[in-house]
């Protein structure tokens, strides 16, 4: 396996940041835009996601790369379940709220897969 040099490069990070666009673009209209509390949380939690990535990469250390990386999967955990809101709300219709769901579901299971491969490695 190559190894990676930056953050930019993993996958799990690419696939973060495609999810927070997503939710600053479904985040925009609507009343989804008005509900300033849950609007900035789901914001936060998906933005924690790509962050803890890239911050976890750069401690350039196995042990806290994972740590970071478990942050990581959390704030997918969170961010799912602020997504849970806003479909109850009808600021997310459902067909919206399950692709979003899958995409957080594939980058859970890509965090904890690189976490599981780090602890590994040592």
């Amino acid at each position: 396996m190559a190894t990676i040099e930056r953050f930019e490069d993993l996958i799990v990070w690419q696939r973060a940041r495609e999810v927070t666009k997503r939710i600053y673009q479904i985040t925009s209209g609507g009343n989804f835009s008005k509900d300033f509390g849950l609007r900035d949380q789901i914001r936060r939690s998906s933005v924690s996601i790509m962050a803890n990535v890239a911050e976890g990469f750069g401690r350039r250390s196995d042990k806290e790369f994972s740590s970071f990386l478990n942050i990581a999967h959390g704030s997918v955990a969170e961010t799912q379940s602020h997504a849970y809101v806003a479909m109850d709300l009808g600021y997310l219709a459902k067909a919206d709220f399950q692709q979003l769901y899958v995409e957080l579901d594939e980058i859970s299971r890509m965090t904890m897969g690189l976490t599981k491969h780090l602890r590994n490695v040592r």
